[in-house]
């Protein structure tokens, strides 16, 4: 038997986001498409709910101190090659978290890749993000960030502005992108003149001084569970192994297509069901 080949040190990547008990979203969809990446997943839990296809029905913040501690304990040891943020539910939570990436992400410009997904409703409705926490996310963490991945209803509240047309999310991507980070404005929430979803999503990158459009067909499909966190986590992974920002968006968006298309039914059936997408499609299963 010959040796076994030495093994790379896969890129680090640490999730900071709420943990969701069916699977589909939070801390579980971050590790799985870590995975997906061949990335090494840490993760810090924010808060606890108790959700499934269909509703989030209890969620439990954790103290910022513990937050604040996984923080210290994972940097401080293991280190991380990118850090998606996600979920944080409250102020408190979302200062204890940039308090706690000051002190270990450099300022300078070889920081640590920061993914800031501004996680604020889930997809069955429910609010994830209290009011007060939205002021504190503007000023404290999105000028942390590299990327902030905010769909429209998220994107209109921290510019305080609405956007209806393509021409309007142009201006709103670049709205946020002045406040500091890349800015990936998600189109899935985006209408067609007769107030029906778009039959083509278009997501833009705005970097501050150049704009992009990545236009793709909508997949109908009810299992879009956890997308936001999935496209965000991807795009850490991406970062983490040395993509730049336009490469990691654009691979990002192509496994998330992948990822829908191939998803399986998870939950009853219901209307309101939201299943998971498929995070490990790109691995076959050897039954044999």
């Amino acid at each position: 038997m010959t040796d076994p080949k030495p093994q790379r040190t896969p890129p680090r990547v640490l999730t900071i986001a709420g943990s969701d008990s069916g699977g589909g979203a939070g801390i579980q969809a971050d590790l799985k498409t870590f995975c997906a990446h061949g990335a090494y997943g840490m993760s810090v839990v924010t808060a606890v709910t108790a959700q499934n296809t269909r509703a989030v029905t209890a969620v439990h913040p954790i103290p910022p101190e513990l937050i604040s501690a996984q923080i210290e304990a994972v940097l401080s040891d293991i280190g991380a090659d990118a850090i998606k943020i996600g979920m944080l539910a409250d102020a408190a939570i979302v200062r204890a978290v940039a308090e706690g990436l000051r002190g270990h992400v450099p300022a300078a410009e070889a920081r640590i890749p920061i993914v800031l997904d501004p996680v604020m409703v889930a997809k069955s409705g429910d609010a994830l993000l209290a009011d007060d926490a939205v002021a504190a996310l503007r000023d404290e963490l999105i000028p942390l960030a590299t990327v902030m991945t905010p769909n429209l209803p998220e994107a209109e509240v921290l510019a305080g502005r609405s956007a209806t047309s393509l021409g309007d999310r142009l201006e709103l991507a670049k709205a946020l992108a002045a406040l500091g980070p890349a800015v990936v404005l998600k189109g899935g929430h985006a209408e067609d003149g007769a107030g029906c979803p778009s039959r083509e999503i278009e997501d833009i990158l705005c970097d501050g001084s150049t704009t992009e459009t990545f236009v793709h067909p909508r997949i109908q499909s009810s299992s879009t569970h956890g997308t936001g966190c999935t496209l965000s986590s991807a795009i850490a992974a991406r970062l983490a192994r040395g993509d730049t920002v336009r490469a990691a968006v654009a691979g990002a968006i192509e496994y998330l297509q992948g990822a829908i298309a191939t998803a399986f039914d998870v939950g009853k059936a219901a209307p309101d069901r939201h299943g998971p997408v498929n995070h490990l499609y790109r691995w076959s299963v050897d039954d044999g």
